[in-house]
């Protein structure tokens, strides 16, 4: 059975349209810069609500929680190559993307070595028009930013 994961798309108008997206932490994608970027997002647990989990995956990857009176809109699912299906929603809001403190994960590196070094899940956050956001983003999201305008 495939993951299944939610997250939120953040935007923000200034006053053209602009988006959040994170950068994946780790070795594995160091050097990746083109389709790599992602909305926040994690895995969803049997019979979890999404939206809640796409609530709590934010605030863990960026630090910062949304308020609980910011609606979150359905932008729907989509299916990643791997086969990971991913809950989004829209908020509308701001945050300073420099400022974001991501939740950690343990990883044996180099490969082999004995070794468990800590890594961020997020190295870096940023706000992109939608032209450059859909030069970053996993190819597979870049239908949210499509979603997101009327």
């Amino acid at each position: 059975m495939p993951a299944v994961s939610a997250g939120v798309l953040l935007y923000r108008r200034t006053p053209a349209l602009e988006v959040l997206l994170v950068h994946p932490g780790g070795p594995f994608f160091a050097r990746k810069d083109a389709g790599a970027w992602s909305i926040p997002k994690g895995e969803l647990e049997p019979g979890e609500d999404p939206e809640a989990r796409a609530r709590i995956e934010f605030a863990e990857e960026t630090g910062t929680a949304l308020p609980g009176d910011v609606p979150l809109r359905p932008l729907g699912e989509i299916k990643q190559k791997g086969g990971k299906v991913v809950h989004a929603f829209a908020a509308e809001g701001d945050l300073d993307a420099d400022a974001i403190v991501s939740n950690t994960f343990e990883l044996q590196w180099p490969p082999r070595s004995g070794r468990t070094q800590t890594f961020p899940e997020v190295d870096r956050a940023a706000w992109f028009g939608l032209d450059e956001a859909r030069q970053r983003i996993n190819p597979a999201q870049a239908g949210l930013l499509d979603r997101l305008t009327p």
